[in-house]
């Protein structure tokens, strides 16, 4: 599910953080073996990070005393940027978020300069980003293994629990990954329905790497998939409405998952389904556009009993004032 760059790395910030550590010990701590260890050990040695092996029965690796590694320099924007994103994923439902942020931030603070260490500490500690909280995941590893996955472009074998407790499993094609009402999602072709399907990914059990390559579709959004998903489960009422305006328009002003969109002569073409047409009314008011209800007769009356609502408060207005 690692690396071997990953592992190579992990390998120099153990080091660092303990000082001293035996072989067993470290190999354990990387569930390798020791000619694996001793693998890493060596390209890290090829990178220029001196390690010191000392052997015998209480032998170990350390870093050769006084050797820092350079420190990294950012530029005020790429501060900006990383400190931002921390301050981001404390409300993306990723396990222990909290403790990996702080780590995180604290191994940036160490190698920075006083001026910048306090601008980033700064924004860490006074911005808040208006995020509902997440539902909180068990761990992370359904999201690392299916983004490297999806990255490498690599089949996996899936084990998945329904919402009913039923638990299936299936070979899928993982095209991407996106974070969408509180909770985080994999796109892609599942072979058990052979079709375009999205998963859960705190309901994920296991996810199995295989050796087996796919070709995505090109420009594959994810994000995209899951609201025309949410647009199309059945609902009571079905509607159509006639936007006098743009594609381009339409889209700004409307959530995705409100309905599907089609251009069309004076206009695009609104298809929809809603269990509560005051809900719909309401949401078609605040267009900065004009539209026309072509059903159902519903919404019509709605729309009427809306605007009969708003213009109450403004009779009552004296004139003049």
């Amino acid at each position: 599910m690692y690396s071997p760059t990953t592992r190579v790395l992990t390998v120099l910030e153990l080091l660092q953080a303990h000082g001293r550590l035996s072989g067993p010990d470290l190999a354990q701590r990387l569930e390798v073996d020791g000619r694996t260890l001793r693998r890493y050990i060596r390209k890290l040695e090829d990178l220029g990070i001196p390690v010191l092996a000392e052997r015998g029965r209480y032998g170990c690796y350390s870093l050769m005393p006084g050797f820092k590694l350079p420190p990294m320099v950012f530029t005020d924007d790429e501060a900006l940027a990383i400190s931002l994103g921390l301050v981001a994923a404390r409300g993306l439902g990723l396990a222990a978020a909290t403790a990996a942020i702080e780590s995180a931030q604290a191994k940036l603070e160490r190698v920075m300069p006083a001026p910048l260490k306090q601008r980033v500490r700064a924004l860490g500690e006074t911005v808040v980003l208006d995020q509902r909280p997440s539902a909180p995941a068990k761990d992370n590893q359904a999201l690392i293994a299916l983004s490297l996955a999806a990255y490498q472009q690599r089949r996996v074998h899936l084990q998945y629990c329904s919402a009913q407790d039923v638990v299936t499993e299936r070979d899928f094609d993982p095209y991407g990954l996106a974070y969408r009402g509180r909770r985080w999602y994999v796109v892609g072709h599942c072979h058990l329905r052979q079709g375009l399907r999205s998963f859960r990914l705190d309901r994920v059990r296991a996810v199995v790497p295989t050796e087996q390559p796919f070709v995505p579709p090109a420009d594959f959004d994810a994000v995209r998939h899951l609201a025309l998903g949410v647009a199309s489960i059945p609902r009571a009422i079905q509607i159509e409405v006639l936007l006098r305006t743009d594609m381009e328009t339409a889209g700004a002003a409307l959530f995705d998952s409100i309905g599907l969109l089609h251009p069309v002569d004076g206009g695009v073409l609104l298809h929809s389904q809603a269990d509560d047409v005051d809900w719909f009314a309401r949401e078609l008011a605040r267009l900065p556009f004009d539209f026309e209800v072509h059903q159902p007769p519903a919404l019509r009356e709605a729309l009427h009993r809306l605007a009969t609502h708003l213009q109450q408060p403004a009779a009552l207005i004296p004139a003049g004032t």
